[in-house]
């Protein structure tokens, strides 16, 4: 399969084929509005600013798995996004993305990205908890946390994975080098 061959699906339930986004450079993310990584969200929203108009899209996945870090509805979280962040990308519906109702596109991305580690000293507290969620997802632990993200080629191919300890400057610079 191909992340093209993927539908998300909007809070509303409408059906997006991310075929849509063919030839654009995607960073595909989890994430949550109570989590100590949710600051991401304003790097994120100036990135996507900066190169939006070369082709570049942020699809955003709230999901509520890890440590209820997400519990509001669909149209709480945007509200929040867009209000405190002023975030303009895509959201999606808020989903699983470990575990047997895991999105398959997070299944697909995953598991030809696997997990390779938290960096930087916030590894030192994200190890246990990863751990832990791993204790919960057994072999379906696609996802270690909140924030994790994964860069796609306009080709389709997923580039990089970039787990949410990830320097956002790396990010932005894997993301330019893909424009």
């Amino acid at each position: 399969m191909s992340v093209y061959d993927h539908v998300a699906v909007k809070p509303d339930g409408t059906e997006v084929p991310l075929s849509e986004y063919e030839g654009k450079v995607l960073l595909i993310v989890n994430t949550a509005t109570g989590c100590g990584f949710t600051p991401q969200y304003e790097e994120l929203e100036g990135m996507y600013a900066k190169y939006r108009e070369r082709g570049f899209e942020i699809l955003d996945f709230p999901c509520n798995q890890f440590a209820n870090q997400a519990p509001e509805s669909d149209e709480e979280i945007h509200e929040f996004c867009t209000l405190k962040f002023g975030t303009e990308f895509p959201q999606f519906k808020k989903g699983d993305v470990n575990g047997d109702d895991a999105n398959p596109l997070f299944v697909e991305l995953a598991t030809e990205k696997p997990f390779q580690g938290f960096t930087g000293a916030k590894k030192l507290v994200m190890n246990p908890v990863a751990k832990k969620v791993n204790k919960e997802f057994g072999d379906k632990a696609y996802i270690k946390w909140n924030f994790t993200k994964f860069l796609i080629a306009r080709d389709g191919t997923i580039v990089e994975r970039f787990e949410p300890t990830a320097k956002m400057a790396d990010v932005e610079k894997a993301v330019a080098a893909q424009l």
